[in-house]
């Protein structure tokens, strides 16, 4: 059978971080239920689509998943277990932030299957956490994980961020150790990066806050690159550390451009030569499945040239680089055929290194990673 991945966006949060420009809303919790019913609709309106594709991972996003009352979250996955064909050897995460987790709902996701948890906690500085507009400190944090892993979770990832207004070199290093400190297998390390219609784009326009120079957040960036790597932890992506075997499955896909199904609003999909996305909007997305439509906003059919371009830059995040035997394998032509003169200018600019087994980028590429990714369009 074929592979499989599944993306499921929970588009609902209690309050919307500052720096946020996902699709969640806060202050909509009231069409939580009828979402969750217009969901499990979607499932059904791909049942016989995908009946020939077996599901490898799963990956419950946001937004916040962890705003669902007890028992949704084992509604969904009993309703995806019944109607898809899933791997024995499934990954299933789920995000949640801490200050909405409890012991009862992580008993529940580990008892309906869930075997990854992914908590978004940024900081471990409480008063980086209120300007970035959390709702949690990191006490909370410690006292959700102790309950995670008591109730059976050990696949764990943390995302941290980097670059904030206010933030010193020294919290971050903070930051890192005490993750480490509390073994986490998984660490999401993000820059910030301010978006246009946030209110931390605003306050940076007005001049009220203002990020670290461009050197210092570099500087960041490689000093948990170091640490990290000291610490036992494999840099397998630009942004992931993990663990031996900790890799997040579910992302893997997305580097390696390989099909995933996205539901819920917002979710994006690439599924037989497609990438379409789902509504934006939770009413246009409900309104859409209680007509029997899917809800599909945007489709894009994609050219061979599309595809591998995609396959490179997405390949190319990935610190083992793009393997030479797999490109060939898929596109039926090698990369150097293709990309020839690209690759010689940008490995004497010395961003990215290859030989005929893989082509990869260099540290120096990594921090000019999006040049690269440029060239790599066709």
């Amino acid at each position: 059978m074929k592979p499989l991945s599944i993306y499921i966006h929970i588009p609902f949060c209690k309050k919307k971080c500052h720096y946020c420009d996902f699709a969640s809303y806060s202050g909509k919790s009231h069409f939580i239920k009828d979402y969750m019913i217009a969901l499990k609709k979607e499932v059904m309106l791909y049942k016989e689509e995908i009946e020939d594709y077996k599901i490898n991972t799963i990956f419950i996003g946001g937004g916040t998943p962890s705003v669902l009352e007890v028992g949704q979250v084992e509604e969904l996955m009993d309703h995806l277990h019944r109607n898809y064909r899933l791997s024995k050897t499934i990954e299933i995460s789920i995000e949640a932030n801490p200050g909405l987790l409890s012991f009862e709902k992580l008993k529940e996701y580990y008892s309906s299957g869930i075997n990854r948890l992914s908590i978004g906690l940024q900081a471990c500085q409480n008063h980086l956490l209120t300007s970035l507009g959390r709702i949690h400190q990191y006490e909370d944090f410690v006292r959700n994980l102790q309950d995670a892993r008591s109730v059976g979770f050990y696949n764990i990832n943390v995302d941290l961020m980097f670059g904030l207004p206010k933030q010193r070199l020294e919290d971050w290093y903070t930051s890192l150790k005490n993750v480490v400190d509390l073994r986490i297998p998984h660490i999401s390390a993000y820059s910030l990066i301010i978006e246009e219609d946030t209110p931390f784009y605003q306050w940076t326009e007005e001049g009220k806050i203002q990020k670290p120079k461009e050197d210092i957040e570099i500087n960041m960036y490689h000093k948990g690159i170091q640490y990290l790597k000291e610490k036992g932890y494999i840099h397998y992506e630009i942004s992931n550390f993990a663990k031996p075997n900790h890799q997040c499955r579910h992302n893997i896909t997305y580097w390696k451009n390989q099909q995933y199904l996205g539901l819920g609003a917002a979710a994006h999909s690439y599924l037989n030569q497609q990438r379409f996305n789902n509504h934006p909007k939770i009413e246009d997305y409900m309104e859409a499945i209680m007509e029997g439509k899917k809800p599909i906003g945007e489709k894009n059919d994609l050219s061979l040239k599309d595809e591998i371009s995609e396959t490179m830059f997405l390949g190319l995040r990935m610190m083992e680089g793009i393997s030479t035997k797999e490109f060939q394998k898929r596109f039926n032509q090698s990369p150097f055929d293709i990309y020839g003169e690209i690759f010689k200018k940008l490995k004497e600019k010395q961003l990215i290194e290859y030989d005929s087994n893989n082509i990869k980028l260099t540290s120096k590429g990594i921090d000019l990673a999006n040049i690269v990714f440029q060239e790599m369009l066709l």
